[in-house]
């Protein structure tokens, strides 16, 4: 693909822009920009990261396998561990047991524990964690923001609005509160889109979302203040991102919502790819940036209104994983959007399984795990980007 030449282009830009929209057809090692040239040219942040070369198939297939057995690894371990420790031999053999219609050698207490209690919450915090990485990837390369993710953006706080609302009027209608949750988050995704849009200033939706998320704090703090004392406990609970309280229909919900995030999100990772540059010059390339942002902004909220309402307020995690994602593998979206999916739900399903062993038989919250683990590794970034300019 040739890149017309422009005036404001300068060479290496060009370069860039080539790299970014052929990849990953077959090109001559020449045409790759190395990290190092980024650097110099000092382009967007969101595009000074990390690129270990370019991505091919194999490179892609390997990132994703090693996340993905870690993932089973973490996921087998937290079966077993917890207040009652259960043998992995034992949930092995009920496993093949479940499959087969052999007899389980778990009792009656460690099957309930086991089948009831622990597999449907680590299904939620892989889905919850899914979601929210996913969300914070898309969001920062949409708007070239680093700094850019759910809660930023004002989208976690009104999933967070809707989800109380749930909670005080329609806490027995299944299904209420992810619906409750989506409706919260795709209203205020249109509410900072209206107040800040502006061509190629994606700044501005960062203001707008900052300035949304602290009225809508107010409106929750409100809410709750209203709230008798047994919901107040549970709105409580929620808000600190408690995932003993999810229920089997947000955990289906999530689910649900990370698979279809998943595949529309990658339909649109080449575009990105382009918007990272700037949105005038990736709709001379041809991308439709209109449809793409409204897509992206989509489905960005569906999947934080959906985790938000199904998995309570948890922090961090949209941040931060997307970061180290690029650090790892670097920033071409095609690998970043699944890869942090997989990291963040493995960050939240280790965090979990933290919060409900640290102090057994006592439960400390979700999100206050994934907070303690977030802020500092934050901090780690923005102290390593400023000594390494």
């Amino acid at each position: 693909m040739k890149v017309p030449d422009r005036g404001h282009y300068c060479p290496r830009i060009g370069e860039f822009l080539n790299w970014i929209a052929d990849v990953p057809s077959a090109i001559p090692a020449k045409k790759f920009v190395k990290t190092e040239t980024l650097i110099e040219q000092d382009l967007n942040p969101s595009l000074a990261v990390a690129v270990s070369g370019y991505l091919t198939k194999r490179r892609a297939m390997l990132v994703l396998l090693a996340l993905g057995v870690a993932l089973i690894v973490c996921a087998a371990g937290a079966l077993a561990i917890g207040s009652e420790h259960v043998a992995f031999s034992q949930i092995s053999t009920a496993l093949m047991g479940k499959l087969t219609g052999a007899e389980s050698t778990l009792s009656r207490e460690q099957e309930v524990i086991v089948f009831s209690l622990r597999l449907p919450r680590i299904a939620l915090a892989i889905g919850v964690g899914a979601a929210l990485a996913m969300a914070g990837a898309s969001f920062q390369a949409l708007l070239r923001n680093p700094l850019a993710d759910p809660y930023v953006l004002g989208v976690s706080g009104g999933a967070a609005l809707g989800s109380i609302l749930a909670i005080l009027l329609a806490a027995e209608v299944a299904f209420a509160q992810p619906l409750f949750g989506f409706a919260g988050a795709l209203a205020a995704t249109l509410i900072v889109y209206a107040l800040g849009r502006r061509d190629d200033d994606p700044a501005r939706l960062a203001l707008a979302g900052v300035v949304l998320s602290t009225f809508l704090s107010s409106m929750i703090v409100l809410l709750t203040a209203l709230a008798s004392n047994v919901k107040l406990r549970q709105i409580t609970m929620w808000l600190l991102g408690d995932l003993s309280s999810g229920s089997t229909e947000g955990t289906i919900f999530v689910i649900i919502a990370v698979l279809v995030g998943v595949t529309v999100l990658m339909t649109q990772s080449r575009a990105l790819n382009l918007m990272m540059i700037a949105e005038r010059d990736a709709f001379a390339l041809g991308v439709e940036t209109s449809r793409v942002r409204w897509v992206v902004h989509a489905t960005a909220s569906l999947i934080t209104g959906v985790s938000v309402a199904a998995g309570g307020a948890i922090g961090y995690v949209g941040l931060v994983v997307p970061h180290l994602v690029r650090l790892a593998v670097g920033a071409d979206n095609r690998l970043v959007i699944p890869a942090s999916a997989m990291t963040g739900a493995l960050l939240v399903l280790l965090a979990d399984t933290a919060a409900r062993t640290m102090l057994s038989p006592r439960e400390l919250p979700t999100g206050a795990i994934t907070a303690l683990i977030g802020a500092p590794v934050f901090i780690y970034l923005l102290v390593r980007n400023r000594g390494g300019r």
